[in-house]
């Protein structure tokens, strides 16, 4: 790929980037008022977050058990109001045992 080609991608990325974050700014000057739409929005980051994560996390291992374990346990950690660092931790520690006692 030449320079002048990665160089129009970075401006066109850096564009649109600069633009959705624009955007909301000018367009809603005013607080939202609808309760729906509100709530909705609110949930917005954790849902990009997973859908960017959980994919991942079943590729991450040689098996898709061990994979689920581990979820399993940050799911657990995370809703017992753990860390991220004890969740992240713990995951990794479940995945590790996992993959050892099943001998993958």
């Amino acid at each position: 790929m030449d320079m002048e080609r990665v160089l129009l991608s970075v401006a066109i990325m850096a564009g649109v980037t600069y633009l959705l974050r624009m955007l909301p700014v000018t367009v809603f000057q005013k607080k939202i008022e609808n309760r729906f739409i509100r709530s909705f929005l609110a949930y917005v980051p954790y849902a990009v977050l997973a859908a960017m994560t959980i994919p991942d996390i079943f590729f991450a291992t040689s098996s898709l058990v061990s994979a689920a374990l581990g979820l399993a346990a940050a799911v657990l950690l995370a809703y017992r109001g753990k860390s991220l660092l004890t969740v992240a931790l713990g995951a990794v520690a479940v995945v590790f045992l996992a993959e050892r006692l099943m001998g993958i």
